[in-house]
């Protein structure tokens, strides 16, 4: 089994709604690649090149999504962390991310496909309000 780190962002932009990215049109999650690309890759999939770091949230372990679920053979350590943008338009620019959206906060984790996307999500949302 592989096991790769990754970090990642939660974005929030100034109406208080949160960037959820889709993945290759078939699962939803917080945008993330690994450590050294963060903001990158929140660039690369939603388009939005200023960011402010407000502070490390937390780091969780999940299973890569495949298409039918957790793929096992792929084990990510997610290292997390908040940002601010005065941003509003999305502009994904990556194709296996094809689409991006402001989620409300209260909506967020409802819309993300994975559990342990969900309950890291959760875990944080008082913090974000």
């Amino acid at each position: 089994m592989e096991h790769s780190h990754s970090a990642g962002g939660v974005v929030i932009n100034p109406t208080g709604r949160v960037l959820c990215v889709s993945q290759c049109g078939t699962s939803w999650s917080l945008s993330k690649s690994h450590i050294h690309a963060a903001i990158w890759e929140i660039a690369e999939e939603s388009g939005l090149t200023h960011l402010m770091f407000i502070r490390s949230l937390a780091t969780y372990q999940r299973y890569r999504i495949g298409p039918d679920g957790d793929d096992p053979s792929e084990l990510k350590t997610l290292h997390m962390f908040l940002f601010r943008t005065d941003e509003i338009y999305l502009h994904p620019t990556d194709p296996d991310n094809p689409e991006a959206r402001w989620v409300e906060v209260d909506k967020v984790a409802e819309l993300l496909t994975h559990q342990k996307d969900r309950d890291f999500f959760l875990g944080i949302i008082d913090g974000l309000r």
